[in-house]
């Protein structure tokens, strides 16, 4: 069990921004990443609000809401098939300066209709452009 928890986590359905450079070499539909689902309304709806709010060089996001379908609360909507849980991986150059509670605090505000209309869970990844690429060369 505990080797299932600290083993890295494949990110199922999510959906890449990545930098114009990117753009020509990755597609950011989840069709074209192997034929997984595409996207629901909420995860869209994140996408565009963080894609909007952040301008991220860099956006992952990831419905985990199956993995929550046996809690109580998930049970009684529906098995958490409701969009529910998502961690979300975001690089933006508005995180320059911020503590990490900032940022969280920054990505919650953009997504607080999210919050109100159901979503239940969210893990938040934040780096900041330098962070990321210290992160990516070492």
């Amino acid at each position: 069990m505990l080797a299932r928890q600290l083993a890295p986590r494949r990110l199922l359905s999510s959906s890449l921004v990545r930098p114009a450079h990117f753009a020509s070499r990755m597609s950011t539909s989840a069709q074209a990443q192997g034929g997984e689902k595409a996207a629901g309304p909420v995860e869209q709806s994140i996408r565009d609000k963080l894609t909007t709010a952040l301008t991220p060089s860099f956006l992952a996001i990831s419905n985990d809401s199956h993995l929550h379908r046996h809690h109580a609360p998930m049970k009684a909507i529906g098995g958490g098939g409701g969009e529910t849980h998502f961690t979300v991986q975001v690089v933006s150059d508005k995180f320059e300066g911020l503590r990490q509670i900032q940022r969280h605090r920054l990505v919650n505000e953009t997504l607080k209709s999210e919050f109100d209309a159901g979503l239940h869970a969210l893990s938040i990844k934040a780096k900041s452009p330098t962070e990321y690429n210290k992160e990516q060369t070492a």
